[in-house]
């Protein structure tokens, strides 16, 4: 049986793929976008989830937006689309390799699905929070995740995420996790594209 895509604290890692200024008009629903990202981040951090933060042609597109709460993360530039740079592989192996990766940012059809497709030929588990990723276009948006599903990631939610890595009431974390909770995710535009995925 393969994988049913279980969650948990151990050996996962946190991509940021690319959340910069430049791209705050254009993307659909980028402060949505931003804000579950930021959640999820914090989330991370309570739980010792090591994050990586990266940015495409930052010199063109600016830096990573402040209200992502990413700033004292060094963020790899690159200009390749997919976040697996040499520096990103040397950091994923500091890290021990981890086996699970938890996946947010833009844009869906490039830079998180190429890297979804490098992660994935490693053999390392994809979690894409699809209320943390977005595109341009709705269409975009859909037909990425749609293929990104397809080809073995498992699609989540910010908050189907939080509760599937405590996993209990009991969990030491879990009111610091609650609090992140109290408020539901902003809508994203997902439940238009659902009944298509």
């Amino acid at each position: 049986m393969g994988s049913i895509g279980r969650l948990s604290t151990q050996g996962t890692v946190l991509l940021l793929c690319d959340m910069q200024d430049k791209f705050r008009p254009t993307i659909f629903q980028f402060t949505n976008i931003v804000s579950n990202a930021a959640r999820v981040l914090q989330a991370c951090r309570t739980l010792g989830i090591p994050p990586i933060v990266t940015e495409q042609y930052p010199k063109g597109l600016g830096p990573t937006v402040p209200e992502l709460g990413a700033s004292d993360l060094k963020a790899y530039a690159k200009t390749k689309f997919s976040m697996l740079t040499e520096e990103v592989q040397s950091e994923l192996k500091a890290l021990g390799e981890p086996k699970k990766a938890i996946l947010c940012g833009i844009e869906a059809q490039a830079c998180i699905a190429c890297t979804t497709f490098d992660l994935l030929e490693r053999g390392i588990e994809v979690h894409i929070v699809a209320d943390a990723v977005s595109s341009r276009s709705q269409t975009d948006r859909l037909f990425a995740l749609s293929r990104l599903k397809q080809s073995g990631a498992f699609l989540t939610t910010t908050e189907g995420l939080l509760l599937q890595l405590v996993q209990d009431a009991k969990h030491p974390n879990f009111k610091e996790i609650q609090k992140l909770l109290a408020h539901p995710s902003p809508d994203t535009g997902l439940l238009g594209l659902f009944s298509s995925l």
